[in-house]
């Protein structure tokens, strides 16, 4: 089982496991979670299903090697004009 996989299992089982208690504190208190995140997965999963319980990346995109639009175009002309010998 991957990583995303166990921690949605992990998720649903405390859903479960809170529905089973019937005692949000105890299911959070048994699992180590807190009750905020109980409500939270509770929100996602009623929203988006199992799909919505897996960890979403909040990182941006880091775009190193990019460079401007009008440098790309400028090596892309030269890199033609080199090719073909005729600018």
């Amino acid at each position: 089982m991957t990583t995303e996989g166990k921690v949605i299992r992990a998720k649903l089982g405390l859903l479960e496991l809170g529905k089973e208690l019937d005692n949000v504190s105890k299911a959070c208190k048994v699992l180590g979670f807190s009750r905020d995140s109980y409500y939270r997965f509770k929100a996602q999963f009623e929203t988006g299903g199992q799909a919505a319980l897996a960890e979403v990346s909040r990182r941006k995109p880091n775009m190193r090697n990019r460079m401007s639009p009008e440098l790309e175009e400028a090596v892309v002309e030269l890199r033609s004009c080199t090719r073909t010998r005729r600018c």
